[in-house]
């Protein structure tokens, strides 16, 4: 592993996970562990500028942690680790501060998204703005800058964050006129699965018409039922290709179900209902291992610490060798 370049992926503890983050996000950011020296970590401290119960957020950590490990991320493969065991990467943080302009924290989309947001309402242009939301950014640069990261990657909405952390790392390189911090790349992902919902939509929690990816059994075929359709009559010839059920099918289904059951859509015959049922059936298949690996890790919340413990083990001597580097040219030693 010594020779593969570095893979850095941020995960975002914000609640129950669905299919549409299985297909969209775990599973191509596992497949970088065949490619890269990969690392992953839950970004608790990012969580903290909207997340303020402890218990939501301690669960929301634990959850997507072992939705992880249920997925099949392997942490004897990979480095994985809690962003808050790190405190590393807060003291780079500090660090790059004092080479990030104020500026480059104005422009930021987030930051100018509640700008704008409280100037629509006629509200102070900061209100609600803490310094965790304004200075996330930097956070985020020091997440990737810390580990030596060569590729981040990310979807289009996020590549702000990596051009800054870039800005970031060849302000201080060119400061002490040497290679200080590794400059990061993005890797945007350009073809990232649209995962549809139960009403036709992008699956998403914000619109209430996802799937959890680790309910029972029962209620993971009460939701598919639920999946709107058409009124097509059971005889007519439906197409595929426009049918929400065909298109979650075809995420789970081998490719010799996918041409069957494309077949009996076309040839009539078939109601919804049986067809709602060829796609319970496909996606119980493959989530109910998932399901019961995360009970088993949700269950042992000893070994799941055990786990992160020796995921920041691992990562602690990668960041203080970062950090001593950029210390010794600061003159800070």
């Amino acid at each position: 592993m010594a020779n593969r370049q570095v893979s850095l992926t941020g995960i975002k503890p914000t609640g129950d996970l669905h299919i549409g983050n299985y297909f969209g996000a775990i599973k191509p950011a596992l497949e970088l562990a065949e490619e890269y020296d990969a690392r992953y970590f839950i970004a608790d401290y990012h969580a903290l500028n909207t997340m303020k119960d402890p218990r939501e957020l301690n669960r929301c950590i634990r959850e997507v942690a072992a939705g992880w490990l249920a997925a099949g991320l392997d942490p004897e493969k990979v480095v994985f680790y809690r962003q808050s065991s790190i405190p590393e990467v807060f003291e780079l943080a500090t660090m790059l501060m004092a080479f990030t302009p104020k500026g480059l924290m104005n422009r930021a989309h987030a930051y100018k998204a509640a700008v704008q947001e409280n100037g629509e309402r006629g509200g102070d242009p900061d209100a609600g703005v803490n310094m965790g939301l304004f200075t996330y950014p930097v956070l985020m640069a020091a997440d990737i800058i810390l580990f030596d990261s060569d590729v981040v990657p990310v979807g289009k909405d996020q590549v702000q964050h990596i051009e800054m952390a870039q800005d970031i790392a060849r302000s201080v390189n060119a400061n002490y006129k040497q290679p200080v911090l590794k400059v990061p790349r993005g890797a945007i992902r350009e073809h990232v699965a649209v995962v549809p919902g139960l009403d036709g939509r992008k699956m998403s929690k914000s619109y209430d018409n996802a799937i959890p990816l680790f309910i029972p059994e029962t209620q993971l075929r009460k939701l598919i039922m639920r999946i709107v359709t058409n009124s097509q009559a059971v005889e007519e010839p439906k197409d595929p290709g426009s049918s929400q059920i065909f298109l979650l099918y075809k995420l789970f289904a081998s490719p010799e179900e996918q041409q069957s059951l494309a077949a009996r859509y076309r040839a009539g015959g078939m109601g919804w209902g049986e067809a709602k049922e060829e796609l319970f059936r496909v996606v119980n298949r493959e989530l109910a291992p998932l399901r019961e690996r995360f009970q088993a890790i949700i269950a042992d919340p000893r070994d799941l610490d055990r786990i992160l413990k020796t995921g920041a083990e691992k990562a602690r001597p990668i960041a203080a060798a970062t950090l001593a580097r950029f210390r010794k040219a600061a003159g800070i030693e």
